[in-house]
């Protein structure tokens, strides 16, 4: 029996990453769900245990799609199962220097992280939307599959990575938000923060934030005039092509 979507995501559960879950489940198309075992995405793979190789290793993941930054990424290099081949797709950070001017001033509340993120999360889907092509590139290749996204925290840049595909999949707006939302219960924020964030500009850090992933997603859209128009020319998904994405990833 197929699990109801209360139960998803599936999560596995690691010692030294968190928000590692499968994509699978979820409805999409015509009623049918994302494969289990194909797409999965997590929070940074920097510090698996022994314990966390082993498991990682068994979802036979052949390609961790690393949507982090170049800098980010050589200060953390990923501990990759075994075979397993790391791409760099990488969307480089926006919010590093206006954050630090955020923290320098007493009155900066959590209303100015989240304006901070939104602008951040515009970006991603306008300016590094190419990235995003580069990742359904990766997932149009079955001999990739499984494939892993991720980044530092696991949230915003493979929140909205998990948006798409799942949009692209035919899931429904409301899939797409419960399946972004799940980090909050998921990821152990252990992405440091300096010693003296504040608590509202870290919990706004820390937080998902669905009314800026819809902004992200439907600024998207309406820049190439539709969603299909948006999955076709801004994502490479012509209908052929979407067509055998669907085939690989739907039941």
């Amino acid at each position: 029996m197929l699990p109801s979507p209360s139960s998803l995501p599936h999560a596995i559960p690691l010692e030294g990453a968190s928000n590692l879950r499968d994509l699978g489940g979820w409805p999409a198309l015509d009623g049918r769900r994302v494969r289990h075992g194909v797409v999965f995405r997590s929070a940074t793979l920097a510090q698996l245990t022994p314990r966390d190789a082993e498991i990682v290793a068994g979802l036979g993941l052949r390609t961790i799609c690393d949507l982090r930054g170049e800098r980010e990424a050589a200060q953390h290099p990923s501990r990759l199962p075994a075979g397993a081949e790391r791409v760099s797709v990488a969307i480089e950070p926006t919010v590093g220097a206006s954050l630090r001017d955020l923290m320098r001033r007493e009155q900066s509340t959590g209303e100015d992280v989240v304006d901070l993120l939104r602008r951040a999360y515009l970006d991603y889907a306008m300016r590094f939307l190419g990235a995003y092509r580069r990742m359904f590139e990766l997932l149009l290749q079955p001999e990739r599959h499984a494939l892993l996204l991720h980044c530092s925290a696991g949230k915003d840049r493979t929140g909205l990575g998990a948006a798409l595909i799942l949009t692209a999949l035919g899931a429904s707006r409301a899939t797409v938000l419960e399946d972004y939302t799940a980090t909050d219960r998921l990821w152990r924020r252990d992405y440091a923060l300096p010693d003296a964030t504040p608590k509202p500009l870290a919990e706004a850090l820390y937080a998902t934030h669905p009314a800026l992933l819809e902004a992200a997603l439907d600024a998207a859209i309406e820049s190439h005039g539709s969603l299909p128009l948006l999955l076709e020319q801004g994502l490479g998904l012509d209908a052929p092509r979407l067509a055998a994405l669907r085939d690989l990833l739907l039941e």
